[in-house]
């Protein structure tokens, strides 16, 4: 209400908020804004992993989820493990006596990412006695298969016939960078998969291991049973069985079953015994 000074009326001016106040209320809005930004099924820019960070399994257990360990079986089965630079400098002489006879070493991604643990990974499980092999994490919005595949060669993803070399995989799985199927149509993606195995074959003169889960290789590839005739099938399902295959494949020749297993996280098993894992690397 107005005042009376010296004969004049003078209205009340309204109390001048401090700025420490306004600052409170600027950081609750923009603390509401973010939230409303980052709701379930939004990914902000944090969330996006830095490129050369992916590894197999990665988007496993976030888009098929998880149970319990392999149900026993008659059926002789070699135990592996596959591994990249998340697991730094890999304790081998404890695998090799838990055990562990192969093991798959991340090598390349993309065009532009080198395992920095390469060396003592790769030469690691061989100098401990084990039959080993390289894989490619797959960036098929990047650049073309076959010039992946050329990449994955140069550095580390070549076969030599000294029956301790497993042929080369392609991790071909969920995007963690961005879209699932990396903006591609399945008939775009087959086209892509297909380049890279083409590619690898010419360079190596090997089939290329396929790695993949069900659920990603029938909603990116709209279930294309074309490789299995002539590519292992290397399947990824954290359950006690590796459920249903995708087209094309009768069997699995690898199954990562877990991303918890003991002194590496990565554990897979050989679909036969250890004479099995020689066979293929010997071709």
């Amino acid at each position: 209400m107005p005042v009376q000074r010296s004969g004049t009326t003078v209205p009340l001016r309204p109390a001048r908020r401090s700025r420490r106040s306004l600052i409170a209320v600027s950081g609750a809005l923009l603390a509401v804004l973010s939230l409303l930004f980052t709701l379930p099924g939004t990914a902000g820019a944090d969330d996006v992993p830095p490129r050369g960070s992916a590894y197999l399994g990665m988007g496993v257990i976030a888009h098929d989820g998880q149970g319990g360990l392999p149900r026993s079986s008659r059926a002789a089965q070699s135990e592996g493990v596959d591994v990249s630079s998340h697991q730094g400098n890999v304790d081998w002489p404890t695998l090799w006596s838990s055990g562990v006879k192969w093991a798959y070493v991340k090598a390349t991604e993309g065009t532009y990412y080198q395992n920095p643990y390469f060396t003592q990974q790769y030469g690691g499980s061989y100098d401990i006695g084990m039959i080993r092999g390289t894989y490619h994490f797959a960036t098929p919005d990047r650049t073309t298969g076959a010039a992946q595949a050329d990449y994955f060669v140069s550095n580390g993803g070549g076969w030599s016939q000294d029956g301790r070399t497993l042929p080369g995989a392609l991790d071909i799985e969920w995007n963690p960078y961005g879209d699932a199927c990396y903006g591609k149509s399945p008939a775009g993606m087959v086209t892509w998969i297909g380049d890279f195995l083409n590619r690898y074959r010419v360079l190596t003169g090997r089939d290329a291991v396929i790695y993949t889960a069900t659920t990603w290789w029938t909603q990116c590839t709209g279930n294309y049973a074309g490789f299995g005739a002539s590519n292992p099938l290397w399947i990824a399902r954290y359950n006690t069985t590796p459920g249903t295959l995708p087209a094309g494949w009768d069997t699995h020749t690898m199954w990562q079953y877990t991303s918890s297993g003991p002194t590496v996280g990565d554990h897979d098993r050989f679909n036969g015994a250890y004479d099995r894992v020689v066979a293929l690397a010997n071709g």
